[in-house]
């Protein structure tokens, strides 16, 4: 985008890198850039260029992105937003800014994620799953999928989008954890993995957005409320001590945090709604109360080392979820995309049946005995019992039956396996086996059962 600046018109030029770089050219007053979302109006035709082609559009405004991208319209921005450049004047490049700027604004509010998720129809096209796109959550996510023979294949990394051949009718999107939630609540995409923490803070107040599985055993974390150790907050232990402290309208206890609506419902559950100021932070947030920003944080903790290096403690009440990876699905996608439910069902009884197993051995071992029924009743007295019984037949040798030799086996939680052997050793076992398991499968998984019933509520 240059120009002179002897043009009788000063030139629009608005660029975006998201997908990919898209210049537009001043051919009359009006804009319009399509991604399916609310448009807002700004002038006559203009003549749009892209890498591969160019096309004229015509009266139909300036398109924003209002559902995923809420930052305002504003001059001299980063390529990643919507910005002037080149050639105006001052005072009317910021007049037609404001006029954006206000229109974008009230489109905002029209477009609510409630609204937008289940009044519009319903997104044609194949189901699609969003997965986290960057971080530990991103690596856990995969792992557990891929240990689920549900491995995720993305040719390009450079690419939001993979396969998953094991389900090759479900396409796979890599998303930042805030979008996920929102992809979900404007039916972009019809399941999701993600924390729990994030789930609750960006889902809250959304009734089509349920939890599938809540408990995938990793992301284990918990949001909690960091206070100084120092200074006016050293006796401060317990959330009845900070509210003791005498915070007023006037004099707010000002708390710094990613997570505003988790936050607001605490304090306001905690009788301090009115006596709280919630400031706004991404990252870092240990540095705010010795910054003199905030008088106090809220942050996912996960091994606490990060808060306690930077002088701050957590207090008695003052932790707020606990978190770890979840499911999510849209139920309105659930009730009438074509296959999704079908989709969900074997997802879930993968996923449940390889969690189920991570938590057991299976322990085999030779015993002699009399018979199998006394082998089993040996290890019965024992509290050997495994899942239903422990599993009894005789031993051969070269097609011979090893006269009083049983070969018995149970599964046992990982924890006791120690215990069991020396049990086992106790009523003559020898050459004890300790195997892994990969799955346990259910006769049919309680989630699904769960998920079925809040389907027809």
């Amino acid at each position: 985008g240059r120009y002179a600046r002897n043009e009788t018109r000063p030139p629009l030029c608005l660029t975006r890198a998201r997908r990919r770089d898209l210049v537009w050219e001043r051919k009359g007053e009006a804009v319009v850039e399509e991604f399916g979302a609310a448009m807002i109006s700004a002038g006559p035709s203009l003549k749009m260029a892209t890498t591969n082609k160019a096309k004229v559009v015509g009266s139909l405004g300036v398109t924003e992105r209002i559902r995923s991208h809420p930052t305002p319209l504003r001059s001299r921005a980063p390529r990643s937003t919507l910005c002037l450049r080149a050639g105006a004047k001052r005072a009317p490049r910021d007049a037609a800014l404001g006029s954006l700027t206000a229109h974008a604004t009230s489109q905002r509010e029209e477009a609510s994620p409630s609204s937008l998720g289940t009044d519009s129809p319903l997104r044609a096209g194949p189901p699609r799953l969003a997965l986290p796109s960057k971080g530990r959550m991103a690596e856990d996510t995969l792992s557990l999928l891929k240990s689920c023979q549900l491995s995720v294949r993305k040719p390009n990394p450079r690419q939001y989008v993979a396969e998953m051949p094991a389900v090759p009718e479900l396409e796979v999107w890599f998303q930042r954890a805030s979008d996920i939630v929102r992809r979900l609540q404007y039916g972009d995409v019809d399941l999701g993995f993600l924390g729990y923490d994030m789930f609750h803070e960006f889902a809250y107040g959304n009734d089509d957005l349920i939890i599938v599985h809540d408990a995938l055993k990793y992301g284990g974390c918990h949001l909690a409320l960091g206070v100084p150790t120092k200074g006016d907050f050293a006796d401060v232990h317990t959330i009845e001590d900070l509210k003791q402290m005498g915070w007023t309208k006037e004099n707010p206890l000002k708390v710094v945090t990613g997570y505003q609506n988790t936050a607001r419902n605490f304090f306001a559950e905690n009788g301090m709604a009115d006596s709280v100021l919630l400031l706004a932070a991404d990252g870092a947030l240990e540095a705010a109360p010795y910054m003199g920003c905030a008088d106090i944080i809220l942050d996912l903790v996960s091994t606490g080392t990060t808060m306690r290096e930077n002088n701050l403690k957590e207090i008695v009440g003052g932790r707020v979820i606990e978190s770890e990876g979840v499911m999510v699905a849209s139920k309105r996608a659930l009730k009438e995309r074509p296959g999704l439910l079908e989709i969900v069902k074997e997802m879930l009884e993968r996923v449940e049946a390889h969690l189920k197993a991570s938590d057991y051995f299976l322990v085999t071992t030779n015993i002699r005995a009399q018979s199998e029924g006394e082998v089993a009743k040996l290890m019965l007295d024992k509290g050997l019992g495994g899942l239903q019984g422990p599993t009894v037949s005789s031993v051969y040798s070269s097609a011979i039956r090893s006269q009083n030799l049983f070969a018995a086996s149970v599964v046992v939680r990982r924890k006791a396996l120690h215990d069991t052997i020396k049990a086992l050793r106790s009523i003559g076992g020898t050459g004890v086996l300790v195997s892994e398991l990969t799955y346990i499968f259910d006769e049919e998984p309680w989630r699904w059962t769960e998920l079925l019933k809040k389907l027809e509520d």
